[in-house]
């Protein structure tokens, strides 16, 4: 099911802890890009990945149940095919987004979250739909089809 822009303002603008599921320490890898993103934009980042005691200056989590705080949002950098068994976690959590990368799209992970009260998004990344909706794209940016000279409300 696709997101409307202003449901994807919504999410970004209100959850500001993310659990990065998959994030790795490894500086120029894609979770590591968008993480440190999100977190240079204020949001916390809770990195979940059992191969690291810390990232971005945060401690790891081996699980999202391993996590000790309330999360918002679970920004999922893994294989499609992991993806349900982490939508049950972020359930029993109490998240309110489950978030998949661009590339990943799970749909029995997407209705279940769905069906349990979640904002869902697939095959999409947090960093650059934040940036197209916040104002944080520059000359490496992406073609957004989105252009207005106002600002978000």
């Amino acid at each position: 099911m696709a997101v409307d822009i202003s449901t994807l303002r919504r999410i970004l603008r209100d959850c500001r802890t993310l659990a990065v599921v998959g994030l790795s320490a490894e500086w120029h890898r894609p979770s590591y890009f968008a993480a440190s993103y999100m977190q240079a934009k204020g949001c916390r980042i809770v990195p979940v990945n059992p191969r690291y005691p810390q990232i971005l200056g945060e401690r790891c989590y081996a699980g999202l149940e391993d996590i000790p705080f309330p999360v918002d949002l679970v920004d999922i950098f893994r294989r499609t095919e992991d993806v349900l068994p982490i939508a049950r976690s972020a359930i029993a959590i109490g998240a309110k987004c489950l978030w998949q990368q661009i590339g990943v799209k799970n749909l029995e992970a997407d209705a279940l979250a769905r069906a349990a009260g979640l904002d869902s998004v697939m095959d999409r990344c947090v960093k650059i739909e934040h940036a197209r909706l916040f104002g944080g794209l520059h000359w490496v940016g992406v073609n957004t089809r989105v252009i207005s000279a106002r600002r978000p409300v």
